[in-house]
């Protein structure tokens, strides 16, 4: 069984779909002349714009939900992994995917919010399936993208981020892992069976606390060990391009793992993001569009970047050739994860890395798990909207319940693997549907951009622009100018 997962996941994650990751973002820079450089300013003002309301939350509560999803053990044990089979060179590309991912989430949040519609109880409920169906008016496509959702957010990733909390747990404490478990579970169903609402504010409370926490202990970690960090930045720079003597041979390792793990993490163009940025009460689709854009950046750039310098600058990590070779161990006996981080802090505060890194991994991996829900709760949504199925939602519940179980009691070589395999299917069916689907969001792009020369507050009308199908925001505001094709 676990060779037919490992061709599986091998076939879906061959280089054309590296390819069509990098390319897209790149594709998506272009077409939006690198807004995500050009609108810095305009991303961080938007993050704390605007409210809530009874049918949507705020745009820090979407940034919130969609963060609790993106941060999670691939910004610990993932970037742990990528460096494990990239070399210290999957750094670089991680940042790479995350520079040019951030048009490609702004892109795909855009649609998500052009698209929404409210559900049977008034709530916003979009994503790729939405705008597949309203926008491509391919409603098979979309209901492949719901079920690979489900089964991708309801079975296969929550067992990863539930395994890492497990192990951390009882590295730092001996914590058996049942107890994780029921503790877990009884936490995520008091949150789940609250709804939407529950789960935003939630996430508005502890997302934040737990990514300025963890950025404040790696940058004490990073003021202690100063010395180190010119020749960490040559080692990932000399890495990325295969100029090290010891990684030289790595090129093409180094930008799958960066890639493949740069997706994991920020979730760029896997799809996953849109569900929460649909639920934001905003005057333009665009408004979320930079919100989420701007969230890659927080992701990569500021999280993953932390755990990568505080394992490269203690030499805390170990290095393995493509033919299974040992390059570089600094860790002889560890395997690839959060023990990584772990023995980093635990360099320079000595008992005291363990303990912060399993609290760091049961905040970053549990908020993910709720993310999880959410996403594959809205695609139960969407299947619904024609035939009412409430038993669907409750099946829901107690699967992810279930699969955090499994996850922890019987974790295996699998996980990371089966957690890969959901992503990559995801990924190719958003990315090929936001390449298609394209136009609107950049439409809304320019219409955006053309009010805010004006001095005016956006709002948004599809008609206007020529966008079919965006019945909710129909009549919303006042007609303007055409903002022309792009």
């Amino acid at each position: 069984m676990q060779a037919v997962i490992d061709t599986l996941n091998d076939w879906i994650w061959s280089l054309a779909l590296i390819v069509l990751c990098l390319g897209a973002g790149l594709y998506f820079s272009i077409r939006t002349r690198f807004m995500q450089v050009r609108s810095l300013r305009e991303m961080m003002r938007l993050l704390f714009a605007g409210g809530s309301s009874k049918a949507g939350i705020s745009s820090f509560q979407a940034l919130a939900m969609s963060l609790s999803g993106r941060v999670g053990v691939g910004n610990i044990a993932g970037v742990a992994t990528a460096i494990f089979s990239g070399g210290p060179g999957a750094v670089f590309w991680m940042w790479v995917m995350a520079l040019l991912g951030a048009s490609t989430a702004y892109v795909e949040s855009t649609l998500a919010q052009i698209y929404k519609e409210k559900d049977d109880e008034g709530r916003y409920r979009g994503g790729p399936a939405y705008f597949i169906e309203k926008g491509m008016g391919q409603k098979w496509y979309a209901w492949i993208f719901a079920v690979a959702t489900i089964v991708s957010c309801g079975f296969l990733l929550p067992g990863v981020q539930a395994s890492e909390i497990a192990g951390g747990l009882q590295n730092a404490w001996g914590i058996e892992p049942w107890i994780t478990a029921l503790a877990l579970m009884a936490l995520l169903a008091f949150i789940i069976f609250g709804g939407v609402t529950r789960i935003a504010h939630f996430a508005q409370v502890v997302v934040p606390f737990m990514a300025i926490g963890y950025l404040l202990i790696a940058l004490v970690i990073l003021g202690l060990n100063a010395h180190a960090l010119p020749k960490m930045f040559k080692l990932i720079i000399d890495s990325a391009f295969g100029a090290n003597a010891i990684f030289g041979g790595m090129l093409g390792t180094a930008i799958e793992w960066g890639v493949k793990r740069g997706i994991y993490s920020n979730e760029a163009g896997q799809g996953t993001a849109p569900h929460a940025a649909a639920a934001a009460e905003v005057s333009h689709p665009a408004k979320q569009g930079y919100v989420q854009a701007f969230s890659v950046y927080i992701d990569t750039l500021l999280v993953c970047s932390a755990t990568a310098f505080m394992i490269l600058s203690t030499g805390m990590y170990n290095v393995q050739a493509p033919d299974g070779r040992t390059l570089y161990e600094g860790l002889p006996g560890v395997d690839a994860g959060a023990g990584y981080a772990q023995s980093a802090v635990e360099t320079l505060a000595p008992g005291f890395g363990a303990g912060f890194v399993a609290l760091a991994l049961l905040f970053f991996a549990f908020t993910t798990i709720m993310a999880y829900y959410y996403m594959a709760e809205t695609n139960i949504a969407y299947i619904n909207r024609k035939v009412h199925r409430p038993w669907l939602t409750f099946a829901l519940r107690l699967a992810i319940l279930a699969a955090v179980a499994v996850g922890i009691l019987r974790a295996g070589g699998s996980a990371w693997t089966l957690g890969d395999i959901g992503v990559g299917v995801m990924a190719w069916l958003n990315i090929v549907a936001i390449l298609i689907l394209q136009r609107p969001a950049l439409r809304a792009l320019r219409d955006y951009e053309a009010q805010k020369k004006q001095g005016l507050d956006p709002t948004f009308d599809p008609e206007a622009l020529g966008i079919r199908n965006a019945d909710l925001w129909r009549g919303a505001s006042a007609p303007k100018p055409d903002a022309g094709e792009i």
